[in-house]
C-alpha cells in the first residue's frame, strides 16, 4: 500500500495506495453509479477483488457480481460470495490452471451454488492480448467440461478490435465481457485493451446481427429467394 506504484507512468498518487484511492469507488459512489444506471435502463454490475468490498457490493445486491481472474482463488472472498450474496456470480478464468478452475467450481458445487448462480469466462489474461494468445478454442474445452455443472459460459476479451467477440458467439458463449473507456490513450494498463464508445456500439450491433443471423431455414426455399429462383434458376 505505501510502496510506489510498479509503473509509475500510470500512477494517480506517489504510492500504490495513493493511486488506488484516488481511483476506486466508495461504497455510497456505487450505490449512486447502481441508481443511475437503473434510471437508464442498464444492469449495474462491478468487480469484487477482496473480502471488504465483495461485503459492500453484497449489501448493495446487484443482480451478478465478477470475479476478475486474479482473484478466482481468493477463497475467504468467493465463500462471501457462495454463502451469503444470492446473485449471479461471473469468474474470469484468465492465469488459471485446469486444477483451480475445478476446485473452484467444485467449492460452489459444495453448496449446490454452481448449477444455478456460476457463469465462467474463458479469458487470457494480458493488456492488450495478442490475437494467437486469445485461444478461443478454450471455450468448447470449458463448455464440454462445465456447461452441465455451471449456470453458463462466457468470454472476457482483452484483445484489440471486436471480431474476435463475434467469433467467441458463435462458438457458444452467453456472455460478452469487454473492457470500454472513454479515451485509449490515457494512462493506466487496461486503456489500451479496451472499447471508445464507437467501438463498443459497433460490437453491440455486431453480436446483435450475429444472433439474428445464427438461425436455420424455416423453408427449403426462403420468399427472399424466390423472385431470384424464378428469375435466374436454369430448369428444363
Amino acid at each position: 500500500y505505501n510502496a510506489p506504484h510498479p509503473n509509475p507512468i500510470n500512477s494517480y498518487g506517489k504510492t500504490y495506495g495513493e493511486h488506488r484511492e484516488f481511483l476506486e469507488f466508495d461504497k455510497s459512489q456505487h450505490q449512486d453509479l447502481m441508481n443511475y444506471c437503473s434510471s437508464i435502463d442498464i444492469e449495474y454490475s462491478t468487480s469484487v477483488w477482496d473480502v471488504n468490498s465483495a461485503e459492500e457490493i453484497c449489501d448493495l445486491n446487484p443482480k451478478m457480481i465478477k470475479v476478475p481472474s486474479a482473484s478466482n482463488t481468493h477463497y475467504k472472498m468467493l465463500e462471501v460470495l457462495r454463502d451469503i450474496y444470492k446473485g449471479d456470480v461471473h469468474v474470469s478464468f484468465g492465469m488459471t490452471t485446469y486444477d483451480e478452475q475445478e476446485k473452484l467450481v467444485k467449492f460452489f458445487e459444495e453448496k449446490n451454488q454452481a448449477k444455478n448462480r456460476l457463469i465462467l469466462y474463458s479469458c487470457t489474461s494480458g493488456y492488450p492480448v495478442p490475437f494467437k494468445d486469445v485461444c478461443l478454442l478454450e471455450i468448447i474445452k470449458i463448455k464440454d467440461k462445465y456447461q452441465n455443472r455451471v449456470k453458463s459460459i462466457g468470454f472476457s476479451g482483452h484483445h484489440l478490435g471486436i471480431s474476435i467477440d463475434i467469433a467467441a458467439y458463435t462458438l457458444g458463449v452467453s456472455w460478452i465481457e469487454r473492457h470500454f473507456t472513454k479515451d485509449r490513450t490515457w494512462k493506466g494498463t487496461d486503456h489500451s485493451a479496451s472499447l471508445e464508445p464507437a467501438g463498443f456500439s459497433k460490437l453491440t450491433r455486431d453480436l446483435k446481427a450475429t444472433y439474428q443471423s445464427l438461425n436455420y431455414k424455416e423453408q427449403e426455399i426462403l420468399d427472399i429467394e424466390k423472385p431470384q429462383r424464378d428469375k435466374l434458376k436454369f430448369s428444363k
